[in-house]
């Protein structure tokens, strides 16, 4: 009887299930959107009872389009959003919306935190990350003054995929790579810290944080309820997961430092490994990775993809309209129009910043250079190319610590765009290797299924067998001046837009 994984990834707004074979081939996929809340300004949540059902509802479509027996899965992982908060009781009963990580409500906390000398010098040290509002620290300190009952009803603080794990095992834990991103634990030494909690003034959190467990621990079994629920057999053992920027690091491949990882999806994450781990206050992130003896280096702002869509949303509403009518995409057209135009044609510059930035706190998002004669297709072009901006902005920092990357592998939502993909390339002047998947999250955290049970004795030698490279683009040497040029332009504007935005105009 041949066997299966189950990938499961909770984004922010879209829930994924996944089947692989234990070669790596995608057998069936499903998805359900869940609703953004937004109660007050800076405020972004979620019905943890819909996320459940849309849980429970993509696992039974893709048993369905499948057409497997639920008794052929070998195992099942979760992987979700990084960040955020989800509370709930013993009996898993929420007692708070979930939080999604792009919340902002808490920020007034990281600039105290900043403020005090003890960071830089004790707690850095520690955690070998920046803090932000979207962090667990920063949220359960806002919940803790201004919802004190919340905290008090909260038996255990949970992660995205770690929610969805014990609702469908009844078993409490917090994963190793997830959590090492949230500044709730010693990264270094790898566990929880009295001492560090202190700091953030969250001490009284401890008894709340559920034990700690690596990617490919067996982590529960399907409970009888979440059987009957999903269709899933009783008995299936889960694993403990993975951090979605490692799942899409890993499902990329990312088993080797001379590579470098770009996600291009509502973040900009661009990552390497490395066996030493790195720490330095401009550094966005070290986390622990999921493969033996190696750290996760991270640079990453939410300056992504997700601006062509509000662009999109904002902007071309008939045209989108018109692509439905037509059985088409609005992207493919958005494609069109790029390609119909040379990058030297226009100078006008997009700051990726709807949704937060890399720059100084209060950056906004804006467009610099317009003139009557720029059409859409040029508004499309400098989205594009300042998405794309975005990412060197964060990828300069990394080579700060490797100048030894020698190729890219490249994730999101950018893979199905070539125009983007080219760009991409071009301005690099690297090699992109195109691997062939269509979920990274959902791929990368089965490959923890693979592991758990036993199929693969590594997740380097889960990535040799399930990771295979579609196709390589190579960087066109001719674009290298004009898109060099327009960057140092985008990074001088940037320079002088930093002082108007540090005074608040």
């Amino acid at each position: 009887m041949n066997k299966y994984l189950l990938g499961i990834d909770n984004g922010g707004t879209v829930t994924k299930a996944a089947l692989y074979s234990l070669s790596g081939k995608e057998v069936a996929i499903a998805s359900q959107k869940t609703t953004m809340i937004m109660p007050k300004p800076f405020h972004t949540e979620r019905d943890i009872n819909e996320l459940w059902n849309a849980n429970v509802t993509v696992i039974k479509e893709v048993l369905k389009k499948s057409n497997i027996d639920s008794e052929q899965i070998a195992g099942v992982s979760i992987t979700g959003h990084g960040n955020g908060l989800y509370l709930t009781t013993k009996s898993g009963d929420p007692t708070y919306n979930g939080i999604i990580s792009t919340d902002n409500r808490a920020k007034s906390y990281i600039e105290k935190w900043y403020a005090n000398p003890r960071f830089e010098s004790e707690i850095l040290p520690k955690t070998m990350q920046s803090v932000w509002a979207g962090q667990p620290v920063a949220l359960l300190a806002w919940l803790q003054d201004n919802k004190p009952e919340v905290i008090e009803k909260t038996d255990y603080v949970f992660m995205v995929k770690d929610l969805i794990r014990f609702k469908l095992t009844g078993e409490a834990y917090l994963e190793l790579t997830d959590i090492s991103g949230t500044n709730l634990i010693n990264v270094k030494d790898q566990c929880y810290d009295l001492h560090l909690l202190e700091f953030f003034g969250l001490s009284k959190m401890l008894p709340k944080l559920p034990p700690l467990k690596q990617s490919t621990d067996i982590c529960g079994y399907v409970t009888k309820e979440a059987a009957l629920a999903t269709g899933l057999k009783e008995g299936t053992p889960i694993a403990g997961g993975i951090f979605d920027i490692a799942a899409s690091a890993v499902a990329s491949g990312l088993v080797e430092e001379d590579k470098l990882c770009i996600v291009a999806g509502t973040w900009s994450i661009n990552e390497y490994i490395t066996r030493k781990p790195i720490v330095d206050k401009d550094l966005f992130m070290t986390s622990i990775y999921c493969l033996s003896d190696y750290w996760l280096t991270t640079e990453a702002s939410p300056t992504s993809a997700s601006n062509l869509e509000w662009f999109i949303e904002k902007f071309m509403s008939v045209e989108k309209q018109e692509a439905e009518k037509q059985g088409s995409s609005i992207y493919d057209l958005c494609n069109e129009l790029v390609a119909s135009t040379e990058p030297e044609e226009s100078n006008l510059l997009f700051f990726p910043f709807l949704f937060g930035s890399n720059t100084v706190p209060n950056a906004n998002s804006c467009f610099i250079g317009m003139n009557s004669w720029h059409q859409l297709k040029h508004f499309l072009r400098a989205v594009y190319e300042g998405i794309v901006f975005s990412h060197l902005y964060h990828i300069e920092r990394l080579t700060k610590y490797n100048d030894q990357l020698e190729s890219s592998r490249i994730a999101g939502g950018v893979t199905k765009s070539a125009i983007w993909l080219q760009m991409f390339a071009d301005c690099l002047q690297i090699p992109l290797e195109i691997v062939e998947v269509k979920e990274h999250g959902t791929l990368g955290t089965a490959m923890c299924a693979g592991v758990m049970t036993g199929y693969y004795r590594s997740i380097d030698e889960a990535a040799r067998n399930m990771v295979h490279v579609e196709h390589i683009i190579k960087p066109n040497p001719n674009r290298a001046e004009v898109y060099a040029t327009k960057y140092k332009l985008y990074k001088e504007t940037l320079e002088k837009m930093e002082q108007i935005w540090k005074v608040g105009v």
